[in-house]
């Protein structure tokens, strides 16, 4: 079938041997490697479900009154764009799967963004010529926060109304440029105008998925163009790609796993709640709760917003700098700006300018490890500084106290985190695998797909 195939477009249209180097195209075989599958299927998934709730989300911030399913809501006064999604939930036959399985796929795509992230970070996979592919990846990674925010401040809830209330003041922050970016995004003063629904609406599901699509498919050529990065295990070399042929053994492995991510995101759709908005109620710009939480890739800028002492920068009785513009932008830029510089830094200090297929296995490069150990402990530090309140609230702590402990942990965790994880990276190098006392000794060494060589 498939020589029939191949001839019957060498005949048409002259590509048989770009598809017949397409079929023979080999990817290596290791799990680490799901991670970005993962991520692209998620999109898939948020793709399908977004069509579907976009054909009944009404953009608008007009006031109405919700005479839908919901009979505790029934009466009251509300955007538009809150009763479609209202509608959605009780009224649109599978409109809440549909809602729900759209909403946990856009956390597992972000997270599996994150983790395929860590995975080229400590493995060295950024280095060149994958170094351009790097940075393709961490501009999705920004893109796709961007979008999940702009996704769940679309229904109008108290809880995306009190997301966008923050957005705001952040954006009012920026030093000059602040207030008229704020009010042109929002179309004059918070909470905006139907202009700034129809915004977000068309950025979100328009724009921002375009811009994906496209870094996606670059993102594919970029990898597959200089052939797929492989560990250092027997037979590998910098010359070489062992693993499985695209056809049939991949391509069939890699449906497999489409069909099993999108099979969990929609039993996860209709099994687990996930932001019940009928709970939270509309927004009202009078109205606030301490159970207003972010989706999990925000806790990060929520921590950081938290744990920045109340310092302005003030010339002449004007603020030049307010105080959420050290949480809200300088924090997130510094983070990304450190994970945009690294291939340089790294290329500076280790004086390596080849290009490599053979990744390396973080214990093998104990100042990488080390410093992304760091850094990533003062993430999660931050991180978890987001959810004090709910500390709080469920275990009684006192919230300056928490932020004041945040605050230290925040700057000795991650010294401890460079500390330890370096000694233990430089133990595991001098301690590889030795088997038997005569001389010469015989090094036997475990690789990453659990294979042992000497």
């Amino acid at each position: 079938m498939i020589r029939r195939l191949e001839t019957a477009l060498e005949e048409r249209t002259g590509s048989s041997s770009f598809l017949r180097a397409t079929l023979r195209y080999v990817f290596p075989d290791h799990w680490s490697f799901l991670l970005g599958e993962i991520a692209l299927y998620s999109f898939v998934v948020l793709i399908g479900t977004g069509t579907f709730l976009a054909l009944f989300y009404s953009p608008s911030a007009a006031e109405t009154t919700y005479h839908g399913g919901y009979e505790p809501l029934v009466g009251q006064q509300m955007t538009q764009a809150y009763a479609s999604a209202l509608h959605l939930s009780f009224d649109v036959p599978a409109g809440l799967l549909m809602r729900q399985t759209h909403h946990w796929a856009a956390l597992v795509f972000v997270v599996a963004i994150v983790m395929h992230l860590m995975r080229i970070f400590f493995t060295g996979a950024f280095r060149k010529p994958r170094d351009l592919n790097y940075y393709v990846g961490l501009t999705m990674l920004l893109i796709a926060v961007l979008e999940g925010y702009l996704g769940y401040s679309l229904l109008d809830d108290l809880l995306s109304g009190m997301g966008l209330a923050i957005g705001y003041s952040t954006a009012l922050s920026m030093p000059v440029l602040g207030a008229s970016f704020a009010t042109l995004v929002w179309d004059g003063q918070f909470p905006g105008s139907d202009a700034f629904f129809s915004r977000m609406f068309i950025t979100h599901v328009f724009i921002l998925p375009a811009v994906l699509a496209v870094l996606i498919t670059i993102h594919l050529v970029m990898i597959a163009r200089p052939h797929h990065t492989q560990f250092a295990d027997p037979g590998h070399t910098e010359r070489n790609v062992v693993g499985i042929p695209m056809w049939p053994g991949y391509a069939l492995r890699s449906v497999g796993l489409l069909l099993s991510v999108a099979g969990a995101l929609v039993l996860m759709g209709g099994l687990i709640q996930i932001n019940p908005i009928w709970l939270w109620g509309p927004y009202h710009t009078y109205e606030a709760t301490n159970g207003a939480q972010p989706d999990w890739y925000l806790g990060w800028l929520i921590g950081a917003l938290r744990l920045m002492p109340a310092f302005d920068v003030t010339i002449g009785g004007y603020t030049l700098i307010p105080n959420p513009f050290w949480g809200g932008i300088l924090f997130p830029l510094a983070v990304f700006g450190f994970l945009f510089a690294w291939p340089s830094i790294e290329r500076r200090v280790r004086r390596d300018r080849r290009q490599h297929i053979l990744l390396e296995r973080p214990r093998d490069v104990p100042f990488r490890t080390a410093v992304g150990a760091a850094v990533f402990t003062f993430v999660a530090t931050v991180f978890f500084a987001g959810a004090a309140d709910r500390a709080f609230v469920q275990l009684g702590v006192p919230y300056e106290t928490q932020v004041w402990i945040y605050r230290g942990l925040a700057i000795v965790l991650p010294f401890v985190a460079y500390w330890v994880t370096r000694r233990v990276c430089e133990e595991l190098r001098a301690r590889e695998l030795t088997f038997g006392t005569t001389s010469p000794v015989r090094r036997i060494r475990r690789g990453p797909g659990g294979g042992f060589s000497r």
